[in-house]
Order: structure tokens, then sequence, then C-alpha cells
């Protein structure tokens, strides 16, 4: 598989694991001084106690995500995605919805696979 299509990968295996409902299956994905620039929390979550806090939480709301626009760069051991997504949700008890966010995802190869080294997310600005 090629680098580019690899990376692109990655996005499909974080979504399996936000679908998983398990925080730890996610949080396992993020370098060990991994930064979560999260959506819907003021809170910067700088290792995996605090991100994997943050998806408790998110994760509670079936989250389900697809990229819109994906711009992927690799250098060396370090690469990028960033674009823009949509996460539809069905929290138990509530009515679904739907979120647009722009996102960044960072990652640094580790000698045996990539992991996330930043992600970033914030909803669209403008309606």
């Amino acid at each position: 598989m090629k680098q580019q299509e690899e990376v692109a990968a990655l996005f499909d295996e974080w979504n399996r694991a936000i679908q998983s409902g398990d925080p730890d299956k996610v949080t396992e994905l993020y370098a060990f001084n991994g930064t979560l620039l999260p959506t819907v929390s003021n809170q910067v979550r700088h290792n995996h106690a605090e991100i994997r806090d943050y998806f408790v939480h998110f994760l509670a709301k079936k989250p389900k995500g697809e990229i819109n626009e994906s711009n992927i760069r690799i250098f060396g051991d370090i690469a990028f995605n960033s674009g823009v997504y949509t996460f539809s949700f069905t929290p138990p008890g509530e009515e679904p919805f739907a979120a647009t966010a722009r996102f960044t995802f960072a990652y640094r190869w580790q000698g045996d696979r990539w992991q996330i080294i930043e992600h970033h997310s914030s909803l669209m600005p403008e309606k």
C-alpha cells in the first residue's frame, strides 16, 4: 500500500475505534504524549488519561465520522491529514444530529505503526 493510502486508512481505523464505543481502543491510537484539541470541549488534552476522559463522554453520543475533504502530506516519519469531516450522532434517548468540523491529524511513524501525535477538530464557523 503506498504511503498516501496508508495515511488515509488511519482515519478509517480511528473511525472504527470510535464506533466501537470503547475509549481505550481510541486512546491507544494516540502517542502517549499526544495532544487532542477536541471539537466539543474547551480543555486541551495532553496525555492518554485526558484523551481517554474526553472520549468516554464523546463516545456516549454514538458518533460515526465521514470525511468530506482530505489533504494528506507526508514528510518522512511525520504525516498530516487535514480537511473537513461530518459526524452523525445517535445518542440514546435523544434525537439524532450531525456536526461538520475542520480537522487535522498529525501522525508520527513509531517504528512499527503510525500514531496520532496531534489531533485538532473545530466546528465550522459559518452555517
